[in-house]
């Protein structure tokens, strides 16, 4: 085990090159995602403002910022560019020389963004935290920080990110056939972010419609992890959220790999 994990740092090293030394890009893209958070901040305002109270569809005002802020940090942390890059590679041709090395392809990419993610990680997610825990002190005048749940939530994130990159880099896959992913990888990123909860809490849906979504992969990506942070689930709710995401974790893997059977023979580089 150990000696097949000493293959991919190589990889993980580069993932950390690349964000280095690409960091006014790395910085313009968490720029982007900021300025799209604030904005979710601002619509959410004008909501409890017309509503002229405190509260809506259960959440109090408070909740929902924290929500907001949550949603924004979980979804750097689990974010995944498989579709993207794979496609890239098919319309460049570097993915020939990927293919070529006597490791997995999947992996290639994971550790690859375990780079990335590590600085990513380090940079942003200690200030954020810290940001939240200090407005919700002052929100509700005592400290609201339980290590168990920020512990759980971790869990929660890796099995998250795992989940995301799995069902990524499946979508990614069809690029051997279809050559460009685009157009359909906005689409899936739209729906992806609708049906996890990052948009629209889950909450605020109809109760058969949000029994439903709770159960399906998107939520797990984004809505359970924030839902554990802010105590919302408890007890058997944590445990059957946890085995859901186990449960989607490993289908997810099962289904890539199937993919990537099937697909393989329809390799067709564009360039290189």
């Amino acid at each position: 085990m150990l000696k097949k994990l000493r293959m991919y740092l190589p990889f993980v090293n580069a993932g950390l090159q690349e964000a280095s030394t690409y960091r006014a890009n790395w910085l313009f893209y968490i720029l982007g995602d900021v300025i799209g958070c604030f904005v979710s901040f601002f619509v959410w305002e004008a909501v409890f403002i017309s509503n002229g109270g405190e509260s809506f569809m259960e959440f109090d005002k408070g909740d929902m910022i924290v929500y907001i802020f949550l949603t924004f940090l979980t979804g750097q942390i689990i974010g995944s560019g498989g579709t993207y890059d794979i496609g890239q590679e098919i319309k460049d041709g570097t993915i020939a020389m990927r293919m070529i090395k006597p490791i997995s392809y999947n992996s290639t990419f994971l550790f690859q963004e375990l780079g990335n993610k590590l600085m990513e990680i380090g940079i942003i997610f200690i200030p954020l935290v810290a940001g939240v825990e200090i407005y919700r002190f002052f929100l509700t005048g005592s400290l609201q920080f339980d290590i168990a749940q920020f512990l759980l939530y971790l869990v929660c994130c890796v099995f998250a990110y795992l989940i995301n990159f799995f069902f990524n880099i499946s979508f990614g896959f069809t690029a051997f056939v279809f050559k460009n992913l685009w157009g359909s990888n906005l689409l899936k990123n739209c729906i992806v972010g609708f049906l996890s909860g990052s948009t629209i809490p889950l909450a605020f849906f109809p109760e058969v419609l949000r029994n439903v979504l709770s159960v399906l992969p998107f939520a797990s990506l984004s809505y359970t992890p924030v839902m554990i942070y802010m105590g919302m689930y408890t007890g058997w709710d944590i445990v059957f959220y946890l085995g859901l995401q186990i449960f989607w974790c490993i289908a997810f893997w099962g289904m890539s790999k199937l993919i990537w059977k099937a697909v393989v023979k329809h390799l067709c580089v564009q360039g290189g």
